[in-house]
């Protein structure tokens, strides 16, 4: 199994610019597999506009890989997409990992852009068409619900000739998505029973589309904090997603040593999931950075150990 290990960030935790520059340059050099940002447009937190932070990190880095976790297709023009993802993985050659979704029904974007979330299915699928037949080179005729093109193209193509497609979701559709346009599935808020559940399903579906997807491209994140659930950095978190979701804090976030880290990450790969995004605990430039470097020292090499043929370096994506 090629295990691989990726840094996230949902809300911006920097006080500074150089902060954040210091904690990608650390995933960079002690061996992160790859980086990715939420994607939210809206919001009264600190969340980076994921397109612009790619094309940042494509500039900064050399090695990792990067990603969006995920984009919501139905907040975004399909071609204005296609070419900012194929831009960004010529100029990084070849590192860029995209990831789709509808998008929350719970998302502020919706009211705040009068947006309909009852077709925010539709107008996915009908994007994620446009957007792979672009990156094919194809000069595009389109006639769809929601969008409607013209001799559309893009030039240049992505670095990568068949550029990866991560889905999001655990819904019947998105299983469907999944099994008709993805190279890959990414969790969202799935424990690890339920993620068995859906990439079950996803790999059934894809089989009667005639198609397979790669064993190793199924992925699952959750947030990290080294120390007790009872500090305070765990206990904001806790509380903010419980707030965010609903739901029990303990599926989304882990607090305790390496051993505990290692444990979720182990109950996710027993799931069928190898590609993981964790996301550090902690605000301002030094918790965060403390927290990846914990993970990057402590987690990094027992994942290594425990599965030997794991592809640390590069997310084989």
């Amino acid at each position: 199994m090629k295990v691989a290990l990726g840094l996230g960030l949902m809300e911006y935790p920097f006080e500074t610019a150089a902060g954040f520059w210091r904690w990608v340059d650390l995933c960079e050099q002690a061996g992160a597999d790859s980086l990715w940002q939420t994607d939210r447009i809206v919001s009264r937190a600190p969340i980076l506009e994921c397109m612009t932070m790619l094309a940042a990190l494509a500039g900064r880095t050399r090695r990792l890989k990067f990603g969006m976790n995920v984009v919501s297709l139905a907040f975004r023009d399909p071609v204005l997409v296609a070419k900012q993802c194929a831009t960004i993985d010529l100029l990084s050659e070849g590192r860029l990992l995209p990831a789709f979704g509808i998008g929350s029904p719970a998302a502020p974007e919706w009211q705040a852009m009068g947006l309909d979330t009852a077709t925010r299915g539709r107008v996915t699928d009908e994007a994620l068409e446009i957007i792979t037949r672009l990156w094919r080179g194809e000069s595009l005729d389109f006639t769809g619900r929601h969008f409607t093109l013209k001799g559309a193209s893009i030039a240049p193509l992505p670095a990568q000739a068949d550029l990866p497609v991560w889905i999001g979701g655990g819904s019947t559709a998105a299983i469907r998505r999944t099994a008709r346009f993805g190279t890959g599935w990414q969790a969202g808020g799935e424990t690890p029973a339920e993620a068995a559940a859906v990439i079950a399903a996803i790999r059934a579906e894809a089989a009667a589309e005639g198609r397979a997807i790669d064993e190793d491209h199924y992925g699952a994140g959750f947030g990290f904090h080294f120390g007790s659930p009872d500090d305070p950095p765990a206990q904001r978190a806790m509380a903010a997603y419980a707030a965010r979701t609903g739901r029990d804090p303990a599926r989304g976030i882990v607090a305790g040593d390496a051993a505990a880290i290692l444990q979720r990450i182990a109950e996710y790969v027993e799931a069928g999931v190898t590609k993981f995004v964790l996301r550090p605990v902690g605000r301002g430039d030094e918790e965060p950075l403390a927290q990846t470097r914990l993970l990057l020292e402590q987690v990094l090499p027992l994942v290594a150990a425990r599965w030997p043929k794991a592809a640390i370096a590069t997310a084989d994506a």
